[in-house]
Protein backbone atom coordinates (compact mmCIF):
# COMPACT_ATOMS: atom_id res chain seq x y z
CA UNK A 1 0.00 0.00 0.00
CA UNK A 2 1.44 3.35 -0.89
CA UNK A 3 -0.50 5.75 1.25
CA UNK A 4 -0.32 9.75 1.48
CA UNK A 5 -1.84 11.45 4.44
CA UNK A 6 -3.12 14.65 5.60
CA UNK A 7 -6.89 16.51 6.11
CA UNK A 8 -6.37 17.74 2.18
CA UNK A 9 -9.45 20.30 2.60
CA UNK A 10 -10.33 21.52 -0.90
CA UNK A 11 -7.77 19.10 -2.94
CA UNK A 12 -6.21 22.01 -4.62
CA UNK A 13 -3.75 21.88 -7.42
CA UNK A 14 -0.95 21.37 -4.51
CA UNK A 15 -3.05 18.65 -3.18
CA UNK A 16 -3.07 17.33 -6.37
CA UNK A 17 0.29 17.00 -7.20
CA UNK A 18 1.04 14.73 -3.95
CA UNK A 19 -2.36 12.59 -5.25
CA UNK A 20 -1.00 12.36 -8.93
CA UNK A 21 2.52 11.06 -7.08
CA UNK A 22 0.41 9.19 -5.17
CA UNK A 23 -1.31 7.50 -7.69
CA UNK A 24 1.73 7.33 -9.96
CA UNK A 25 3.81 5.40 -7.61
CA UNK A 26 1.48 2.78 -6.51
CA UNK A 27 1.20 1.88 -10.79
CA UNK A 28 4.89 1.23 -10.61
CA UNK A 29 4.81 -0.49 -7.86
CA UNK A 30 1.86 -2.44 -8.49
CA UNK A 31 0.29 -1.55 -5.31
CA UNK A 32 -2.85 0.33 -4.07
CA UNK A 33 -2.76 3.79 -3.23
CA UNK A 34 -4.84 5.56 -0.35
CA UNK A 35 -5.25 8.31 0.84
CA UNK A 36 -5.60 8.63 5.14
CA UNK A 37 -7.96 11.87 6.30
CA UNK A 38 -9.50 12.80 9.10
CA UNK A 39 -12.88 14.04 10.50
CA UNK A 40 -13.24 16.81 12.12
CA UNK A 41 -10.67 19.18 11.27
CA UNK A 42 -7.99 19.42 13.62
CA UNK A 43 -8.24 22.88 14.30
CA UNK A 44 -12.19 22.49 15.47
CA UNK A 45 -11.22 19.91 18.04
CA UNK A 46 -8.00 21.58 19.30
CA UNK A 47 -10.09 25.22 19.37
CA UNK A 48 -7.99 26.93 17.53
CA UNK A 49 -9.52 29.80 16.51
CA UNK A 50 -12.36 27.24 15.52
CA UNK A 51 -15.32 29.56 15.90
CA UNK A 52 -14.63 31.50 12.54
CA UNK A 53 -12.79 28.47 10.84
CA UNK A 54 -14.63 26.93 7.67
CA UNK A 55 -14.30 24.07 5.09
CA UNK A 56 -13.23 24.15 1.53
CA UNK A 57 -15.00 20.46 1.07
CA UNK A 58 -17.07 18.21 2.76
CA UNK A 59 -15.99 14.56 3.52
CA UNK A 60 -18.36 13.19 0.61
CA UNK A 61 -16.95 16.06 -1.40
CA UNK A 62 -13.24 15.36 -0.90
CA UNK A 63 -13.49 11.67 -1.24
CA UNK A 64 -15.29 12.59 -4.54
CA UNK A 65 -12.77 14.75 -5.84
CA UNK A 66 -10.05 12.26 -4.70
CA UNK A 67 -11.74 9.39 -6.33
CA UNK A 68 -11.42 10.82 -9.74
CA UNK A 69 -8.15 11.50 -9.10
CA UNK A 70 -7.16 7.99 -9.06
CA UNK A 71 -7.04 7.02 -5.60
CA UNK A 72 -8.32 3.41 -4.79
CA UNK A 73 -9.19 3.73 -1.14
CA UNK A 74 -9.83 6.92 1.38
CA UNK A 75 -10.08 5.81 4.87
CA UNK A 76 -11.00 7.92 7.50
CA UNK A 77 -9.65 8.72 11.60
CA UNK A 78 -11.88 10.17 13.77
CA UNK A 79 -9.73 13.13 15.23
CA UNK A 80 -9.58 13.62 19.08
CA UNK A 81 -7.59 15.17 21.50
CA UNK A 82 -5.89 11.89 22.40
CA UNK A 83 -5.17 11.26 18.11
CA UNK A 84 -3.69 14.34 18.32
CA UNK A 85 -1.02 14.24 20.77
CA UNK A 86 0.73 11.27 19.20
CA UNK A 87 3.61 11.58 18.07
CA UNK A 88 5.13 11.60 13.68
CA UNK A 89 6.79 8.01 14.80
CA UNK A 90 3.60 6.71 16.60
CA UNK A 91 1.45 7.84 13.61
CA UNK A 92 3.42 6.51 10.99
CA UNK A 93 4.28 3.36 12.77
CA UNK A 94 0.85 2.20 14.25
CA UNK A 95 -1.72 4.00 11.88
CA UNK A 96 0.10 3.85 8.70
CA UNK A 97 2.28 0.56 8.61
CA UNK A 98 0.68 -1.39 11.00
CA UNK A 99 -3.11 -0.64 10.69
CA UNK A 100 -3.09 -0.10 6.91
CA UNK A 101 -0.31 -2.24 5.35
CA UNK A 102 1.57 1.18 4.34
CA UNK A 103 5.20 0.76 3.08
CA UNK A 104 5.62 3.46 1.15
CA UNK A 105 4.57 7.31 2.02
CA UNK A 106 4.22 10.23 -0.05
CA UNK A 107 4.88 13.64 1.18
CA UNK A 108 4.36 17.06 -0.21
CA UNK A 109 6.90 19.87 0.13
CA UNK A 110 5.31 21.27 4.07
CA UNK A 111 4.04 18.00 5.49
CA UNK A 112 3.83 18.75 9.14
CA UNK A 113 2.93 15.43 10.92
CA UNK A 114 1.88 14.71 14.66
CA UNK A 115 1.97 16.55 18.23
CA UNK A 116 5.89 16.86 17.47
CA UNK A 117 4.77 18.74 14.42
CA UNK A 118 7.73 17.44 12.18
CA UNK A 119 8.60 18.83 9.01
CA UNK A 120 8.59 17.36 6.19
CA UNK A 121 12.62 16.48 5.85
CA UNK A 122 12.46 14.90 9.70
CA UNK A 123 9.21 12.79 8.37
CA UNK A 124 10.91 11.52 5.57
CA UNK A 125 13.69 10.53 8.18
CA UNK A 126 11.63 9.25 10.78
CA UNK A 127 9.31 7.10 7.79
CA UNK A 128 12.86 5.37 6.72
CA UNK A 129 13.80 4.23 10.00
CA UNK A 130 10.44 2.32 10.46
CA UNK A 131 11.09 1.05 7.06
CA UNK A 132 9.24 2.87 4.59
CA UNK A 133 9.64 3.89 1.19
CA UNK A 134 9.52 8.23 0.70
CA UNK A 135 8.38 10.15 -2.52
CA UNK A 136 7.67 13.57 -2.26
CA UNK A 137 6.07 16.27 -4.54
CA UNK A 138 7.11 19.71 -5.31
CA UNK A 139 6.01 22.99 -3.98
CA UNK A 140 2.63 24.91 -5.89
CA UNK A 141 2.46 28.50 -6.99
CA UNK A 142 -0.30 30.03 -8.94
CA UNK A 143 -0.35 31.77 -11.88
CA UNK A 144 0.27 35.16 -9.64
CA UNK A 145 3.26 33.57 -7.88
CA UNK A 146 1.21 32.83 -4.61
CA UNK A 147 1.82 29.86 -2.77
CA UNK A 148 -0.86 27.55 -2.80
CA UNK A 149 -2.71 26.58 0.42
CA UNK A 150 -5.70 25.81 1.81
CA UNK A 151 -5.12 28.93 3.84
CA UNK A 152 -4.93 31.20 1.09
CA UNK A 153 -7.95 30.00 -0.63
CA UNK A 154 -10.30 30.43 2.12
CA UNK A 155 -9.07 34.28 2.29
CA UNK A 156 -9.68 34.74 -1.42
CA UNK A 157 -12.72 32.91 -1.21
CA UNK A 158 -13.50 35.34 2.23
CA UNK A 159 -12.56 38.54 -0.11
CA UNK A 160 -15.34 37.48 -2.70
CA UNK A 161 -12.29 36.37 -5.31
CA UNK A 162 -13.63 33.72 -6.72
CA UNK A 163 -11.91 33.27 -9.70
CA UNK A 164 -8.43 33.61 -8.05
CA UNK A 165 -9.86 30.91 -5.55
CA UNK A 166 -10.92 28.26 -8.79
CA UNK A 167 -7.03 29.20 -10.40
CA UNK A 168 -5.86 27.30 -6.99
CA UNK A 169 -8.37 24.82 -6.27
CA UNK A 170 -8.60 24.05 -10.19
CA UNK A 171 -11.80 24.00 -10.73
CA UNK A 172 -15.13 26.60 -9.88
CA UNK A 173 -15.80 26.31 -5.82
CA UNK A 174 -19.26 25.40 -4.94
CA UNK A 175 -21.84 24.66 -2.09
CA UNK A 176 -24.56 21.73 -2.49
CA UNK A 177 -27.34 21.78 -0.16
CA UNK A 178 -31.35 22.25 -0.30
CA UNK A 179 -34.00 24.68 -1.63
CA UNK A 180 -35.82 26.08 1.42
CA UNK A 181 -38.53 28.45 1.60
CA UNK A 182 -37.88 32.20 1.91
CA UNK A 183 -40.27 35.83 2.23
CA UNK A 184 -40.41 35.25 -1.50
CA UNK A 185 -40.05 39.02 -1.60
CA UNK A 186 -37.69 38.27 -4.71
CA UNK A 187 -40.86 36.68 -7.07
CA UNK A 188 -43.27 38.95 -5.08
CA UNK A 189 -41.95 42.53 -4.91
CA UNK A 190 -38.88 42.43 -7.46
CA UNK A 191 -40.27 40.07 -10.52
CA UNK A 192 -36.62 37.80 -9.38
CA UNK A 193 -37.72 34.64 -8.03
CA UNK A 194 -35.08 33.37 -5.61
CA UNK A 195 -33.97 29.87 -4.82
CA UNK A 196 -32.72 30.08 -1.11
CA UNK A 197 -30.21 27.45 -0.06
CA UNK A 198 -29.40 25.58 3.24
CA UNK A 199 -26.10 24.20 3.25
CA UNK A 200 -25.86 20.33 3.95
CA UNK A 201 -22.16 21.03 5.23
CA UNK A 202 -22.65 23.83 8.47
CA UNK A 203 -19.37 24.39 8.72
CA UNK A 204 -18.56 24.80 4.94
CA UNK A 205 -17.27 28.30 4.02
CA UNK A 206 -19.21 30.83 1.96
CA UNK A 207 -17.90 33.44 0.20
CA UNK A 208 -17.77 36.78 0.92
CA UNK A 209 -21.04 38.89 0.86
CA UNK A 210 -21.88 40.37 -2.77
CA UNK A 211 -23.34 39.41 -6.06
CA UNK A 212 -21.98 36.68 -8.45
CA UNK A 213 -21.79 35.60 -11.77
CA UNK A 214 -23.01 31.89 -10.72
CA UNK A 215 -23.89 28.24 -13.04
CA UNK A 216 -26.76 26.05 -11.23
CA UNK A 217 -27.04 21.90 -11.26
CA UNK A 218 -31.01 21.22 -9.87
CA UNK A 219 -33.35 18.62 -11.15
CA UNK A 220 -30.45 17.25 -13.09
CA UNK A 221 -29.81 19.85 -15.52
CA UNK A 222 -27.46 22.87 -15.28
CA UNK A 223 -28.28 26.52 -15.63
CA UNK A 224 -26.81 30.07 -15.26
CA UNK A 225 -27.62 32.33 -12.57
CA UNK A 226 -26.82 35.11 -10.36
CA UNK A 227 -26.05 34.60 -6.60
CA UNK A 228 -26.76 36.84 -3.65
CA UNK A 229 -24.77 36.00 -0.61
CA UNK A 230 -25.59 38.88 2.55
CA UNK A 231 -28.06 40.32 4.97
CA UNK A 232 -30.36 41.83 1.92
CA UNK A 233 -30.62 45.44 3.80
CA UNK A 234 -32.69 47.32 1.36
CA UNK A 235 -35.39 44.82 3.07
CA UNK A 236 -34.35 45.46 6.51
CA UNK A 237 -31.73 45.72 9.37
CA UNK A 238 -30.52 43.11 11.12
CA UNK A 239 -31.65 40.10 8.64
CA UNK A 240 -29.84 36.77 9.09
CA UNK A 241 -27.62 36.09 6.33
CA UNK A 242 -28.68 33.90 3.52
CA UNK A 243 -27.81 32.47 -0.12
CA UNK A 244 -30.17 33.30 -3.08
CA UNK A 245 -30.00 32.89 -6.10
CA UNK A 246 -32.30 33.55 -9.35
CA UNK A 247 -31.73 31.01 -11.91
CA UNK A 248 -31.80 32.29 -15.20
CA UNK A 249 -35.02 30.95 -17.56
CA UNK A 250 -36.08 28.85 -15.19
CA UNK A 251 -39.86 28.60 -13.57
CA UNK A 252 -40.15 25.33 -11.71
CA UNK A 253 -40.82 24.59 -8.17
CA UNK A 254 -37.80 23.16 -6.06
CA UNK A 255 -38.36 23.88 -2.69
CA UNK A 256 -37.08 20.64 -0.58
CA UNK A 257 -34.84 19.49 -3.19
CA UNK A 258 -31.05 19.50 -4.10
CA UNK A 259 -29.12 22.63 -5.50
CA UNK A 260 -25.42 23.38 -6.45
CA UNK A 261 -24.06 26.57 -6.72
CA UNK A 262 -21.08 27.00 -8.47
CA UNK A 263 -18.94 30.48 -9.00
CA UNK A 264 -17.72 32.19 -11.42
CA UNK A 265 -17.13 35.64 -10.77
CA UNK A 266 -18.31 38.10 -8.75
CA UNK A 267 -20.11 41.00 -9.66
CA UNK A 268 -20.43 43.29 -6.99
CA UNK A 269 -20.59 44.39 -3.45
CA UNK A 270 -24.11 43.89 -1.59
CA UNK A 271 -25.52 47.38 -1.98
CA UNK A 272 -28.29 49.07 0.94
CA UNK A 273 -30.70 50.76 -1.85
CA UNK A 274 -33.08 53.08 -0.44
CA UNK A 275 -36.08 51.90 -2.40
CA UNK A 276 -37.10 48.40 -3.99
CA UNK A 277 -37.56 50.27 -7.52
CA UNK A 278 -33.69 51.05 -7.41
CA UNK A 279 -33.04 47.37 -5.46
CA UNK A 280 -35.24 45.71 -9.19
CA UNK A 281 -33.09 48.19 -11.41
CA UNK A 282 -30.02 47.06 -10.37
CA UNK A 283 -30.94 43.43 -10.50
CA UNK A 284 -31.97 44.11 -13.81
CA UNK A 285 -28.79 45.49 -14.55
CA UNK A 286 -27.11 42.28 -12.92
CA UNK A 287 -28.80 39.89 -14.83
CA UNK A 288 -27.58 41.57 -18.12
CA UNK A 289 -24.17 41.86 -17.14
CA UNK A 290 -24.34 38.27 -16.23
CA UNK A 291 -25.90 37.03 -19.85
CA UNK A 292 -23.08 39.03 -21.37
CA UNK A 293 -20.72 36.53 -19.96
CA UNK A 294 -22.74 32.98 -20.99
CA UNK A 295 -21.13 31.78 -24.26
Amino acid sequence: MVVATGFFDGVHIGHRLVIERLVKAAQDRGDESMVVTFWPHPRTVLQQEARDFRLLSSMSEKKALLAGLGVDRVEVLRFTKEFGALTTEEYLGYYLKEKFGARAIVLGYDNRMGSDARDAASVKAIAEKLGLDVYTAPKVTSATGIDVSSTKIREELARGNVSGAATMLGYDYSLYGVVVSGERIGKRVLGFPTANMQLYEPLKLVPGNGVYFVKVKTLGRGFYGMCNIGNRPTVREGNARTIETNIFDFEEDIYGLDIEISFLRKIRDEIRFTSFTQLKAQLERDRFYCRSMIR
